[in-house]
């Protein structure tokens, strides 16, 4: 049983320290996973505290037959997409490119700078992909997901989850060279 399956059993079994620790160790994950699909960080903050708050109150049963985690990403994606739908309904959809959260590690202030133009052509080139290709590959880059997990995410097949990420890396690949990115400077 993986570390997020302990916590959350231990939340069932009346241990309130259990969630706090389940919301430290996935909310970021989640936020920015969501984020993927609703294009606003705000509203993917919301759809994060959403979950949690289904864990404490619903206490869905955890199914051992994926790691805890690959549970929570696929609670995440249909609330996401439960989510895209009502909005969808209601012609009230709102996209705003957000970059919050994105952390650079540098040691001098012109690497800083190069570490942040970098992430932010990357992470404009991600929002440029098929909302399929910038998902799957967060999941594996962004989340370090197995191709297996992400397929039951996604709920595909790990032939499908293999073709399409090598797809998406070459779409990332053409969208980071269309908007000047040159890889003899890394």
């Amino acid at each position: 049983m993986d570390n997020g399956a302990c916590s959350y059993r231990r939340y069932l079994d009346g241990d309130d320290e259990g969630i706090v620790e389940l919301i430290h160790d996935y909310k970021d994950g989640l936020i920015f996973f969501l984020n993927r699909y609703v294009h606003d960080y705000v509203l993917a903050e919301d759809l994060a505290e959403e979950v949690f708050v289904r864990l404490a109150v619903k206490k869905p049963r955890y199914n051992t037959h994926s790691s805890f985690k690959t549970w929570l990403f696929t609670i995440a994606r249909n609330l996401a997409i439960d989510r895209y739908r009502v909005q969808r309904n209601r012609k009230a959809i709102i996209h705003v490119n957000s970059r919050d959260g994105v952390l650079a590690t540098a040691e001098n202030p012109e690497s800083l700078y190069i570490t942040n133009e970098q992430n932010k052509m990357l992470y404009q080139a991600l929002a440029r992909l098929k909302p399929s290709y910038s998902e799957v590959l967060h999941l594996a880059y962004f989340e370090a997901f197995s191709t297996e997990e992400i397929a039951r995410i996604l709920k595909k097949n790990g032939k499908q989850i293999s073709n399409l990420l090598y797809r998406a890396k070459c779409a990332l690949k053409d969208a980071l060279e269309e908007g000047g990115f040159r890889y003899e400077e890394l």
